[in-house]
């Protein structure tokens, strides 16, 4: 794809950190050293950033280009970046396990596959809006699901650990499960959730971007609660993963709390506050409003 302004950041800058990492796991086989796991995921950290920096350049759209992130090249970077993050994440959790070797091999053959299509025509417009919206829409939709769910774990945990905890007998026809499935589930919805949420509002700043000239204001109160939200699952799952106590117990249940507050503000804005983020005379189609319905079924593939 011409057009686009890439000389801060090239495609070879983040490979070459990718491979760096890779060659420090595999290194594990004969190496046992603090420094290896420290290299390991400052390079992985390194070609995270730069892909970032790259896909971000990517998004700087003109009346006369192509949509951003609208092109196999693009997509195919965009699992490559995912799977890249869920590695690291999991390397700051356990760092004992060799994840690296099956999982960076998979990001340098996503990123391999993706230039093999770095010239190939961009999807239409439409199309892209209409994939975007789908993807901003059920992500969403089952992220605020698990966050329910987790929610509801949570509080269920707080009770029985102070029932436990003052030696009290489970009420009659009120039995709750026990701490142990109460905390795998609260951690498993904080970490489900994250993810979900995190997906369907970066989707949505992507349909955002492909607007063009109708998009959505970056000051709209939905944008900026959004961005709230985003930031607060990014430290959650930062602190979650650096922060061994916070995977225990009552803070995983606090945590699952305060992110069903945080989605709750959220969607008081969505549902109150004056905002173009739903409104019919606004481009930024909601997936499933009345324009998504209006465009034709064969649209919905890329």
């Amino acid at each position: 794809m011409t057009g686009f302004s890439l000389t801060n950041v090239h495609l070879s800058c983040f490979v070459a950190s990718y491979a760096a990492a890779l060659l420090l796991e595999l290194s594990r086989l004969f190496l046992r050293s603090p420094a290896r796991l420290l290299g390991t995921l400052g390079f992985a950290a390194a070609g995270i950033v730069a892909q970032t920096v790259y896909i971000g350049l990517r998004t700087n759209p003109a009346p006369t280009q192509a949509p951003p992130l609208s092109s196999w090249f693009d997509w195919l970077l965009l699992v490559a970046w995912g799977v890249a993050v869920v590695y690291l994440v999991i390397s700051l959790r356990r760092p004992q396990a060799a994840y690296g070797v099956f999982m960076l091999p998979l990001v340098l053959v996503l990123i391999a596959v993706a230039s093999m299509f770095r010239d190939a025509e961009p999807f239409p417009r439409d199309r892209a809006l209409y994939v975007w919206g789908i993807v901003h829409g059920i992500a969403l939709m089952l992220g605020s699901v698990v966050v329910m769910l987790g929610f509801i774990a949570g509080v269920m945990y707080l009770i029985q650990s102070v029932r436990l905890k003052k030696k009290l007998p489970p009420p009659r026809g009120l039995k709750l499960p026990s701490l142990e499935w109460l905390q795998q589930a609260t951690q498993r919805a904080l970490w489900g959730s994250s993810w979900l949420l995190a997906a369907g509002l970066l989707a949505g700043v992507v349909l955002n971007l492909l607007q063009g000239q109708g998009r959505v204001p970056w000051t709209d109160p939905v944008v900026w609660t959004s961005g709230i939200l985003l930031l607060w699952l990014i430290v959650v799952l930062i602190f979650e993963a650096a922060y061994k106590p916070a995977q225990q117990g009552r803070k995983v249940a606090y945590l699952t709390v305060a992110s069903f507050v945080f989605l709750a503000l959220v969607l008081a804005m969505v549902l109150v506050a004056p905002s173009r983020h739903a409104s019919p005379q606004s481009e930024a189609v909601a997936p499933f409003s009345a324009a998504s319905a209006d465009r034709p079924s064969s649209g919905g593939t890329l």
